[in-house]
């Protein structure tokens, strides 16, 4: 479906953008809804479009060679994601999964060039993105080199409230589902030892679970358990 301007203009990415440009930006794109657990796209599909999540919560995951799968981020609203061009490659290096019901913007890879070259703050933008996920990619994979489990968990929970914490009575709630199989994805552990530690800290009022439910009860209690030691 056709994409209306004040869309657009709700996200901060295109807050300064002029009325002119953003009639281009809408000319060459389409809005798609995308059902919880459907794909935008699925790992090595030829990169045709790239996206911007207006509504709603993306997993985007990777299966390795030998066969396992990992969540490699979460699309948040107002996330440019899906620009293989800008990285170079013709294929999607993951598969983006909405983990809600989502509303999607799509432009044909063709218009990348032209789309930055235009709009050299959105060029920016894309480049921070860029250098974000190698920061979070870093920062995982030191993680996973050099901290016991417990506290690559305790850290990977504390970036989903950063990212995508409502605040509740009681707590903070990751506003989207996460399952402790999704954890375990994130944190290069298995469902078991996950399961094992999140039970534990429900036990001593630091967490709150369910099914595909998280909730932070203890923010500072997790984050001296995550900083133990460093």
């Amino acid at each position: 479906m056709a994409l209306d301007r004040s869309v657009l203009r709700e996200v901060p990415l295109f807050a300064a953008m002029s009325e002119p440009q953003l009639d281009r930006l809408c000319a060459k794109a389409t809005a798609r809804r995308v059902q919880q657990g459907d794909a935008v796209f699925e790992q090595g599909d030829t990169a045709a479009f790239f996206y911007l999540l207006l509504h709603g919560r993306l997993k985007v995951t990777q299966v390795t060679r030998d066969g396992q799968q990992i969540i490699v981020r979460v699309v948040h609203p107002g996330d440019l994601f899906g620009f293989a061009q800008a990285l170079n490659r013709r294929d999607y290096p993951g598969t983006a999964t909405a983990a809600v019901d989502s509303l999607v913007a799509a432009w044909p890879t063709e218009f990348w060039d032209s789309f930055v070259e235009d709009n050299p703050h959105l060029a920016m933008n894309a480049i921070r993105t860029i250098g974000q996920r190698l920061d979070e990619a870093h920062t995982r994979i030191r993680e996973m080199s050099t901290q016991e489990v417990e506290r690559r968990v305790a850290h990977t929970v504390l970036r989903l409230v950063d990212q995508a914490g409502r605040r509740e009575v009681g707590g903070t709630h990751v506003d989207f589902p996460i399952s402790r199989k999704d954890i375990a994805e994130m944190t290069g552990t298995t469902l078991h030892t996950v399961s094992r530690i999140l039970s534990a800290w429900e036990e001593q009022g630091l967490v709150e679970g369910g099914r595909q439910k998280l909730m932070v009860r203890d923010i500072p209690g997790l984050t001296r358990l995550a900083e133990d030691a460093e």
